[in-house]
């Protein structure tokens, strides 16, 4: 899914990607904006918890499309079945701490997800700039889920990592409604960005 050039794709590894993440243990620079994201895809946090913010997800089904070694959904509790779908091959300890939270890694890419579940949400945020192909992963996903809560930035030209230019016109014709746009500037998360949640199976 984040597979950039022809050589990552020969090799199965996203090089960007990877030395995007480094080490994964200090992911704070993307987390901080995932409370900007977070609320615009209609999830709201309690500060109140024992451990805030904390997104209680009423054990729904999730699968989190692209979200890394630091998926969201390590913030949330009641968790029914949850997967992250990211090709990275990021260090072990990311991954035995997916599992001890009860949320599995898929190393696959979204063009090539094919579930064999019916899941009850798809987040996806900060990842359809990176793939090879946002229309077929969004395909995919409908394919996969009955409600999809996205964040992607729009309008920026492309750059090493980042091969598309997304634009709300794009994204409301592959996803098949209308979004909301605001430009942000919060929580580290700068730009312009398209956001919404969508009932998947509406006829």
């Amino acid at each position: 899914m984040r597979c950039t050039n022809e050589r990552e794709r020969r090799s199965g590894v996203p090089d960007y990607e990877l030395d995007f993440w480094g080490s994964c243990c200090n992911t704070w620079h993307e987390e901080q904006k995932q409370f900007s994201y977070a609320g615009r895809m209609g999830l709201y946090a309690s500060w109140h918890s024992a451990h805030p913010p904390t997104y209680d997800i009423g054990g729904r089904s999730v699968l989190d499309v692209g979200g890394g070694p630091a998926s969201l959904l390590l913030k949330c509790v009641n968790l029914g079945y949850c997967v992250v779908c990211d090709p990275g091959r990021f260090p072990a300890w990311v991954n035995a701490r997916y599992r001890e939270c009860g949320i599995e890694h898929w190393t696959t890419g979204g063009e090539g997800l094919s579930t064999g579940h019916d899941f009850d949400e798809a987040w996806i945020y900060n990842v359809l700039q990176h793939v090879d192909d946002p229309a077929l992963v969004l395909e995919r996903v409908r394919d996969s889920a009955r409600t999809l809560r996205i964040f992607e930035w729009v309008d920026i030209e492309p750059y090493p990592g980042h091969p598309h230019k997304l634009t709300q016109e794009l994204l409301e014709k592959w996803i098949g409604g209308p979004g909301f746009t605001a430009n942000i500037n919060e929580n580290g998360a700068v730009g312009r960005a398209f956001y919404g949640v969508y009932d998947l199976r509406a006829e």
